[in-house]
C-alpha cells in the first residue's frame, strides 16, 4: 500500500520508499549533548545506509509536574538545533505547543510536529499549516485512527498537503498505552506517510519518566519490528547516550548503545516486506 511521498530535507518518505529514522534525545537538555546524539546516531545510519531526520524538543509542555525539567525553550533550542543541522546536515524536527511558535520553528525546522495530545487543535494545525513546511501529526492517544482524517482536512485547508501520521499508541485508562497494529494500514489508507513511536507508545503514565516504573523500554524492539513489518515509513525512537540521567523520558527511551543492532534488524525487515506483493 503505497503512500504520496513527502519530500524531507531532500529524503523521500513513503511512496514505498526504505523506511526513514527519526530519532535523537526527547528534549534538548544541552549543546553538548545534542550534538554527541547527532554524531552518534549519523556514523550508525551512515554505517547502515539508513535515512535520518533528527528530533529532539525545544520545550516539553506536557510534563506532569510544573518542577520537572521542560527544554531551553523556543529560541536557545533552535539556536541548538541550528547548530546540529548544519554540522551534520541533517534534516530536523521538533514540536510546538502554540500557534504563535509555528513561524519562528519554521525558520529552522524541516518538519513541524503537532504533539499527540494537540492534535485536534484546529488553531494550531492551520498555524503550522500556513508555515508551508511538512507537518507530522501525532495521533491522539484518544483518537480512532479513522478520525486522522479531518486532522488532514485542517491541514489541507491551508494548501498544504506535506503531511505525516505517526502512531503513538492508544489510552485506554490505568496508565497504560496500548498499541493495535491495525491503526497503521488504517493510517496509511488515508494517503499519507505514516510513522510508529516505538519510545513513546512504552510510556507508564502517571509515573514520573525518571522512575524506572514509568516505562517499559524492553518492549520498544518488538513494537518497532513488528510497526516495518506492517510497512509503516519512518520509525521514531527517541534515544540517549545515558538513558538513566535522561531530563525527561529517562525511562521510555531507547539506549544509544544499543541503537545499531535494533536498526540493523529493523532494515532486514523492510528489505523483505518491500519485497513482497500487496495482498489487499
Amino acid at each position: 500500500m503505497k503512500t504520496k511521498i513527502v519530500e524531507i530535507g531532500g529524503i523521500p518518505v513513503g511512496g514505498g520508499n526504505p523506511f526513514v529514522l527519526i530519532a535523537g534525545p526527547c528534549v534538548i537538555e544541552s549543546e553538548d549533548i545534542a550534538l554527541h546524539a547527532a554524531e552518534w546516531i549519523k556514523q550508525i545510519v551512515d554505517r547502515l545506509g539508513i535515512p535520518w531526520i533528527y528530533k529532539s524538543s525545544f520545550l516539553k509542555d506536557n510534563r506532569s509536574s510544573v518542577e520537572y525539567y521542560q527544554g531551553p525553550g523556543l529560541e536557545e533550542g533552535l539556536r541548538i538545533l541550528q547548530k546540529v543541522k548544519e554540522t551534520f546536515e541533517v534534516p530536523i524536527l521538533s514540536d510546538v505547543h502554540e500557534s504563535w511558535q509555528a513561524a519562528p520553528a519554521a525558520e529552522v525546522l524541516d518538519v513541524i510536529q503537532i504533539p499527540a495530545y494537540l492534535s485536534m487543535q484546529t488553531s494550531l494545525a492551520v498555524a503550522v499549516a500556513k508555515t508551508g513546511k511538512p507537518v507530522n501529526v501525532k495521533k491522539g492517544q484518544f483518537l480512532d485512527p479513522r478520525d486522522m482524517e479531518k486532522v488532514i482536512g485542517k491541514i489541507n485547508s491551508q494548501g498544504n498537503d506535506q503531511i505525516l501520521l505517526t502512531e503513538r499508541g492508544s489510552f485506554f485508562g490505568y496508565r497504560n498505552l496500548v498499541v493495535d497494529m491495525r491503526s497503521l494500514p488504517i493510517m496509511r489508507k488515508l494517503g499519507y506517510p505514516v510513522v510508529m513511536d516505538a519510545t513513546h507508545s512504552v510510556r507508564n503514565y502517571g509515573v514520573p519518566s525518571a522512575d524506572p516504573r514509568g516505562g517499559s523500554p524492553e518492549f520498544v524492539p518488538y513494537l518497532a519490528r513488528a510497526a516495518v513489518a506492517a510497512g509503516v515509513d519512518a520509525v521514531f525512537i527517541e534515544t540517549h547516550p545515558n538513558c538513566s540521567e535522561a531530563l525527561c523520558d529517562a525511562s521510555s527511551m531507547w539506549p544509544l548503545q544499543k541503537l545499531e543492532e535494533l536498526l540493523r534488524q529493523l532494515k532486514e525487515i523492510d528489505t523483505l516486506v518491500r519485497s513482497w506483493p500487496d495482498l489487499e
